[in-house]
């Protein structure tokens, strides 16, 4: 069976005094959920240290170490006390250029360090409206997932750009068709791939998180501003764990 995976991207938003909403969430984790936090990496060994709280980071640098300035390696977040790392975010696909090759080979780093990656594919409104939606994702599905990702070491993240920070949500039909179609994919490339946690983002929140983990192949959600407080996270946790 996937895992049911409740993960939080604080993006570039928390100062110390924000760990205070972390360690809140911690101490209102549910049994049955694994509740990951991906704060700013200024906070992340911090944030590692909290009981019952997993941990990620943002993005991580595809090299072990080298004369990147600025950079973090997957390693560096693992000695930070991460477990997982986001990769391929639309943000870091649109803002960084980072391409399918660029993503894949980050989810490759973050195998090397023992991280699990949480590999985030979706599409735009114009693509959307065009029909493309499921051939887009295919392609960076195919494009972005490595050799040897496996249900232990990556979780597939659904986050259609034109739904992230919009205040939009797919539709139930929409979610489903897409987490459908990602099913029978990494069925055919992963030998364990029905195992494989599939995760939607894109404006997930208390008032319909329910509904969203309902649907088939919906195993979790990977969370934006919803997750920067206790009161706005935890209530996702608990319909996760109902679900």
């Amino acid at each position: 069976m996937p895992r049911k995976i409740a993960a939080g991207n604080w993006k570039m938003n928390g100062l110390r005094a924000d760990l205070e909403q972390a360690r809140a969430i911690a101490a209102g984790a549910t049994d049955g959920v694994h509740a990951v936090l991906c704060p700013p990496a200024t906070l992340l060994a911090v944030a590692s240290d909290l009981s019952g709280l997993a941990t990620g980071g943002q993005t991580c640098h595809p090299a072990a170490k080298g004369a990147h300035t600025g950079d973090l390696s997957a390693a560096m977040l693992a000695d930070a006390g991460a477990s997982y790392c986001i990769v391929g975010h639309s943000e870091r696909r649109a803002d960084h250029g980072e391409s399918d090759a660029d993503v894949a080979a980050q989810a490759r780093a973050a195998h090397d360090a023992g991280l699990t990656a949480i590999l985030c594919i979706g599409e735009t409104l114009d693509q959307r409206e065009a029909g493309d939606t499921l051939a887009i994702l295919e392609a960076q599905l195919n494009g972005s997932l490595p050799d040897g990702a496996h249900a232990g070491n990556t979780v597939i993240a659904y986050e259609p750009v034109w739904a992230i920070g919009t205040g939009k949500v797919a539709s139930p039909d929409q979610v489903a068709e897409v987490h459908d179609a990602l099913r029978g994919w990494i069925v055919d490339v992963v030998p364990d791939g029905a195992d494989m946690a599939l995760l939607y983002g894109g404006s997930v929140k208390a008032s319909n998180a329910a509904e969203l983990f309902a649907l088939t192949n919906v195993d979790g959600a990977l969370v934006g501003g919803a997750s920067l407080t206790a009161d706005d996270f935890l209530p996702i946790v608990r319909a996760l764990a109902a679900a």
